[in-house]
């Protein structure tokens, strides 16, 4: 499909309004740390290749977003 085939009829058009409120909140903020990783575990990682430390912080993510939010107290 070209892009001017794409139907944006049913799309609302966002006015400056819109654009006050907006922020950017994509990436979130990183914090380095250390962590213990079984060697196991660290080995499996990196024996996939470059990015060994984004892939942890992307199966972590998957798996803070699979659980709802805990109450605050």
């Amino acid at each position: 499909m070209k892009d001017a085939e794409i139907d944006y009829s049913d799309i609302p058009s966002l006015d400056k309004s819109f654009l006050k409120k907006a922020t950017i909140a994509w990436p979130p903020v990183k914090q380095q740390l250390t962590i213990r990783l079984d060697a196991d575990v660290l080995a499996w990682l990196k024996g996939h290749g470059r990015g060994y430390q984004t892939r942890i912080n992307r199966i972590l993510r998957v798996v803070m977003e699979s659980h709802p939010p805990r109450a605050t107290r």
